[in-house]
């Protein structure tokens, strides 16, 4: 426990104390304190005014930066980098279609039940002197050391009374690395249909965390397994199986999907990049195709799934801006890189994908080479050595070309003024012509070449 903690739990039993009101700190600040991770935010349950002893320490600390919620009985304090938030015990019941409780004020018994999992029922008393006296009514301690995930209560009542928690079962299991009990495991299969009552922000607020975890694929594979994907995302749901026709399969499209994110999420720990490994495949049960003598096939799937993220999003409340183009940008791209270690390189290919790649080249590249995937391992070397080259021939091309960001050089404007067009569809073909002449280096990027250039082609078009 580190001094500043000490620090803080010795002002909450100072004040505790002035107004005879026994206290407790509760839930993920415990456990993440046992397990010796890092956690800003502190609940503290007392028996009497969460919203008095709050004001009493708010005094000690010497802070005026305290919220109070009247309706909900609670209040916090920000203190330096902590959140502090102090509440009456309670009990809490729930009515079959709602998440909402019903709250009355209870013990701290009742307060300890009311949690999802009995690792987050742990409490220290603060009301004592020396804070090292741990509350743990349903064997928490015992969990956190054999890592289970367990309810406190019957897994059916818990997890039917706040369906959410059956989606932080899985997230903690990813977080931690931790098993979820049996039971507990069975019960989320068997309410996997509660979910549905959830909104998608509280969702999908799950899912970021699950996704941001260190091996983000387990979460992926217990939600399918319990039922839990097929109706938060069934499009991903979509993609596992296997094929054959006339001997020929293909691979298990969910399964490397999330070999894929596994692979992407050793190397960054941007969600969206993350969500980019997710949909880069999304499409490919809705363009799978067999042909006799090359198998399965699944053209488009890069333009197609590139159409369906903006829908995705929209549906799970994931950002519509400038984060959702992102990730659709990339899964349009996805194939490009891969696609030139098969064939010669040339420079006008090269050129052409930092153009459109733009500054987001490099998380594009990232992608591709986690989305090399195979059993065999030597193939995987194999095609990770092609792709060195790949990215060595870009490096070389853009510091060449300095084509980051790049549009061409003659304008819309330039093009009606040259030849007195008005706008038009012709206009934005010159425009294209002169584009693709110096992305093929046949014209340099200069203003002055492409001018000339542009001069020679009106000529050709009789303008």
């Amino acid at each position: 426990m580190s001094a500043q903690i000490r620090h803080l739990f010795s002002i909450v039993h100072q004040a505790a104390h002035q107004i005879d009101q026994p206290v407790f700190v509760i839930g993920g600040f415990v456990r993440d304190l046992l397990l010796d991770r890092p956690c800003k935010d502190l609940d503290f349950v007392t028996k009497g005014s969460g919203i008095r002893l709050a004001e009493e320490v708010a005094k000690k600390l010497g802070t005026k930066q305290i919220s109070v919620f009247k309706n909900f009985g609670t209040a916090m304090i920000k203190h330096d980098d902590y959140e502090l938030e102090f509440v009456g015990a309670r009990k809490e019941s729930y009515q079959r279609d709602s998440r909402k409780p019903i709250v009355e004020d209870g013990t701290l018994e009742d307060d300890q039940q009311r949690r999802d999992f009995t690792i987050n029922a742990l409490a220290i008393d603060l009301y004592q002197d020396d804070f090292d006296q741990i509350v743990d009514p349903f064997q928490g301690l015992q969990d956190l050391e054999a890592k289970i995930i367990r309810t406190p209560l019957d897994p059916d009542i818990t997890f039917s009374d706040d369906p959410l928690r059956m989606l932080r079962a899985i997230r903690f299991a990813c977080q931690l690395g931790f098993r979820i009990e049996e039971e507990s495991y069975q019960a989320i299969t068997r309410n996997a249909h509660r979910i549905d009552i959830i909104s998608k922000e509280r969702i999908i607020d799950e899912m970021n965390k699950m996704i941001l975890s260190p091996h983000p694929s387990l979460g992926f594979k217990l939600m399918f397994n319990t039922k839990l994907l097929h109706r938060i995302f069934p499009e991903m749901v979509d993609l596992q199986g296997v094929e054959i026709k006339n001997g020929k399969g293909h691979k298990d499209n969910f399964y490397h999907t999330l070999e894929v994110l596994d692979n992407i999420s050793k190397h960054t720990d941007d969600l969206w990049l993350r969500w980019a490994a997710i949909m880069h495949d999304i499409a490919k049960p809705a363009t799978k195709r067999f042909h006799p003598k090359a198998g399965w096939t699944f053209h488009g799937h890069e333009d197609r799934g590139a159409r369906m993220v903006p829908k995705i999003f929209k549906r799970l409340k994931l950002p519509l801006d400038a984060k959702m183009k992102y990730v659709q940008k990339l899964v349009a791209l996805h194939l490009r890189p891969i696609a030139l270690t098969k064939e010669e390189i040339t420079d006008s290919a090269l050129r052409r994908l930092i153009v459109d790649a733009g500054d987001d080249l490099e998380d594009l590249l990232t992608l591709c080479r986690a989305d090399i995937t195979s059993k065999n391992p030597e193939k995987v070397k194999r095609y990770l050595a092609r792709f060195d080259i790949v990215e060595q021939k870009l490096k070389d091309v853009e510091e060449r070309d300095k084509l980051r960001n790049w549009q061409p050089p003659i304008t819309g404007q330039m093009i009606m003024e040259a030849f007195d067009l008005p706008p038009s569809k012709k206009v934005g073909e010159i425009k294209q012509v002169i584009r693709e002449a110096i992305l093929d280096g046949k014209v340099e990027n200069d203003l002055d070449k492409a001018k000339a250039y542009m001069l020679e082609l009106g000529k050709k078009m009789g303008l």
